[in-house]
């Protein structure tokens, strides 16, 4: 039914907004206040309205889908209503709603708005449309496992406990998540005559007669099952979220963090079992999420998806469309997939380091930044390891491409290895191919000077063993690489930084050590505070390429 839709900015700035292909489930993520939760009201006002409005700034316009004359006609036939009395004096007109909502519409605009929408959106939208757009918050979707009427049976099912008690298949289905996913089975009790209620069975149903019946077998067994309000807020959520997508079927599902009252193992079996439920149908369902879980169980349900990355960052704002097969493959790579590189799909910046002790470390330094001197600091930034240096732009690389600012830093004998090892560093940070040709000679020619000092550059002075022209040299590769966000220690390695605290000895050694003299209680009066040279400068120019717009090392 949407067939596309356009957002109001592109993947960096003077870049032409995207234009989306609508998929059966549209993800949004990205860092906190960076536009999903908006831009699922600003399509759920646009679902009822036809139009953008002035306060919209992330949706630019949909794109709808018309159906042929006997499908539209079929389609209004299921929104019209008996009228009212207070209604039947509006002769020509129909009445049309759900859920609740009604409405007078003339039959043959509304005909003329389903067939063709583009010519009349707001007659379609405001007339049809949104009866069939539904948006779930955190309260709403709980709000679906309440008590709903038992209707006629010989009429057509108004509500989604009358569609599932009805449809055996769609119940069936509906058991079949439930059980996966909490290990009970989900009925519909009917013997409170008049209302449907869920419960929540430890046994299933002996048979189809027990779970629709009144009869005292069906009352004892109903009886034994626990009602789904005294769930947790987790199983609620999840369950009437799961209600809505198998018995509800709306055409447009609008889902705000469905994560939410979830640990990550069920918001994964929630992210497939959504994308499972709309795949090969014509609905449309748009989730903003913060859950890396749910976007890996979206992933690999094998259904069709839409994956937006929105970034809002010093007032510019940004979209990249996600290909299914590059975050499959992050999932699928073993390296990736134990660094959480997933998570910082929702991290304004990553930064990668080459081991967990350095990792500690500079997220350290950053904390204190972030607390004494904020402008040095790195907000809502994610900090990674690697296993080494060789690993670190394999970390970086796959981030970029998916339009994540991430930074390497690297200790200084990255320069020692040629060849593959100092093209995949340079080509890690997308460096151009030539310029990175041309680096490479100078890293050689670096590495002699570095040798013929007869010291270990890495841990007996860094860039200080040399100096004059040769120092210059150097001191120029490193800033270019760090122009491309990979950041080389200049006094040699991670040890080399904050050599007047004290702390002796490498590794978890010298992490603990560092932790102990850096101190931990910001009132004392030996606690270290962010200073602005030292290995807080260091941390300060990596904050100065996160907030350059136009930083370089991101494919766009």
């Amino acid at each position: 039914m949407i067939k596309n839709f356009r957002l109001r900015f592109g993947r960096a700035p003077q870049i032409p907004a995207e234009e989306v292909h609508c998929t059966p489930i549209t993800v949004f993520v990205g860092p906190n206040n960076s536009g999903k939760s908006k831009v699922l009201s600003e399509l759920h006002r646009y679902c009822a309205a036809g139009g953008t409005s002035l306060n919209d700034v992330v949706l630019g316009h949909l794109e709808f889908e018309g159906f042929s004359r006997d499908e539209a006609t079929r389609r209004i036939a299921e929104v019209t209503l008996d009228p009212q009395p207070s209604e039947r004096d509006y002769i020509g007109y129909v009445v049309v709603g759900k859920r609740g909502q009604r409405q007078l519409a003339l039959p043959e605009n509304l005909l003329s708005a389903l067939v063709s929408p583009s010519s009349n959106p707001a007659e379609f939208c405001g007339s049809y449309l949104k009866f069939h757009t539904i948006f779930l918050d955190g309260q709403s979707r709980i709000q679906l496992i309440q008590n709903q009427g038992a209707g006629d049976l010989q009429e057509r099912p108004e509500n989604s406990f009358q569609v599932l008690f009805q449809d055996s298949r769609r119940r069936t289905e509906l058991q079949r998540i439930i059980h996966e996913a909490f290990g009970t089975f989900l009925v519909i009790d009917p013997t409170r005559l008049g209302v449907l209620r869920l419960r929540l069975s430890a046994v299933p149903p002996p048979s189809q007669i027990v779970e629709q019946g009144i009869h005292q077998e069906a009352v004892s067994f109903h009886g034994a099952a626990a009602p789904i309000e005294f769930a947790s807020d987790g199983v609620k959520a999840f369950t009437g979220i799961m209600v809505e997508i198998i018995a509800g079927a709306p055409s447009v599902l609008l889902i705000d963090e469905p994560e939410a009252f979830l640990h990550p193992g069920l918001a994964f079996i929630l992210g497939r079992e959504i994308c499972r439920a709309a795949a090969g149908s014509d609905r449309r369902v748009f989730v903003s999420t913060h859950s890396p879980n749910f976007v890996m169980g979206c992933v690999q349900s094998g259904a069709p998806i839409t994956l937006i990355r929105l970034t809002y960052r010093n007032g510019i704002p940004t979209a990249r469309v996600l290909a299914s097969a590059d975050i499959l493959r992050l999932m699928r790579n073993p390296l990736l997939r134990s660094t959480s590189v997933l998570t910082g799909l929702f991290h304004e910046s990553v930064v990668v380091t080459e081991s967990d002790a350095d990792r500690a470390f500079y997220q350290e330094i950053n904390e204190r930044l972030l607390r004494d001197r904020p402008d040095m600091g790195i907000p809502n930034c994610l900090f990674l390891n690697a296993q080494n240096k060789q690993t670190v732009p394999t970390i970086i690389r796959p981030l970029r491409e998916l339009g994540i600012a991430a930074a390497g830093i690297v200790d200084i004998d990255v320069i020692k290895d040629g060849g593959a090892t100092w093209a995949s560093a340079t080509g890690g940070a997308f460096l151009p191919d030539l310029e990175g040709q041309a680096m490479a000679q100078l890293r050689a020619a670096a590495k002699a000077r570095f040798d013929a000092t007869g010291c270990d550059m890495k841990r007996e002075g860094g860039i200080a063993l040399l100096a004059g022209t040769d120092r210059e040299a150097v001191e120029n590769l490193f800033r270019r690489l760090a122009e491309y966000g990979l950041f080389v220690v200049p006094g040699g390695e991670v040890e080399s930084w904050l050599k007047a605290v004290g702390a002796t000895g490498h590794g978890p050694a010298w992490l603990v050590e560092m932790f102990e003299r850096l101190g931990e209680d910001p009132t004392s009066a030996s606690y270290v505070h962010a200073g602005v040279d030292d290995v807080w400068g260091f941390m300060g120019s990596i904050k100065e390429w996160f907030g350059n717009a136009n930083r370089r090392g991101i494919p766009t």
